[in-house]
């Protein structure tokens, strides 16, 4: 009894374990689903906001909207395309790293472009825009490097697949245009009849064999059951002896 109930205590303890973790699992999950749909949703409302500040506000503000706005379009789509592709092609892993250190030169550079736009000082505004738009078109052009490289080189992939598959499939059908003809005479010619010792076969072509003559009919009933069966006969002389 006391092992048994050993036993039931341990197999209960491990199904709470296992409950313990799949709830956590589940809670960090969910916790990951919240966060990311937060973070999207961020994301559409800043760049919602910045695009309409672009057309409404005139001169340096505007124009830092712009810069912001083309620096977190840039960055998304350079990250979205290697992510997508590094599962596929491990020699991205170089590539992503190196995309890690430019996205924290691009959030500083965010960073410094956000602050600008609530700066009152505009003459401050005015001198900072040069290095900001030089800023700028740098780290959106290594980005840009990143993005169609990987582009290219997935491209590049796809079009030696395609011509490998291509000469597969025509060598393939070659293979099935290929057959042997078949010999219809010698498949459907009679074998030749057995030669009878004693005989010399005819040389050269001649007349083919005859065809066999029609068995005749068997005689009438009559005279089978004349000769089949004799008793009959024996019978009829034994009756007429007896009545003479």
């Amino acid at each position: 009894m006391e092992a048994a109930a050993v036993i039931i205590a341990l197999i209960f303890a491990v199904l709470v374990a296992l409950a313990v973790v799949a709830t956590v699992r589940t809670v960090k999950a969910v916790k990951r689903g919240v966060d990311r749909t937060v973070t999207q949703a961020r994301r559409t409302v800043e760049d919602t906001r910045l695009k309409a500040r672009q057309y409404t506000s005139p001169g340096s503000v505007g124009e830092v909207a712009q810069l912001r706005l083309s620096l977190r379009t840039t960055m998304r789509a350079t990250q979205e395309a290697l992510r997508l592709r590094a599962p596929d092609d491990p020699s991205l892993s170089e590539s992503l790293a190196l995309f890690e250190r430019l996205s924290a030169h691009g959030r500083e550079l965010d960073d410094d472009l956000r602050r600008l736009e609530t700066e009152p000082n505009q003459s401050r505004v005015v001198a900072s825009m040069p290095e900001m738009r030089e800023r700028t078109e740098r780290i959106k052009h290594a980005a840009d490097s990143l993005r169609w490289a990987a582009q290219d080189r997935a491209r590049q992939f796809a079009d030696d697949d395609l011509a490998d598959l291509s000469e597969q499939i025509r060598m393939e059908a070659g293979a099935l245009r290929h057959w042997a003809p078949v010999d219809e005479e010698g498949t459907d010619a009679a074998p030749a009849a057995p030669v009878s010792s004693g005989t010399t076969p005819a040389s050269g072509p001649g007349p083919g064999p005859e065809p066999e003559a029609e068995r005749p009919a068997i005689a009438g009933q009559d005279a089978w059951r004349k000769d089949a069966r004799p008793w009959e006969k024996w019978q009829k002389n034994g009756h007429r002896e007896g009545t003479s």
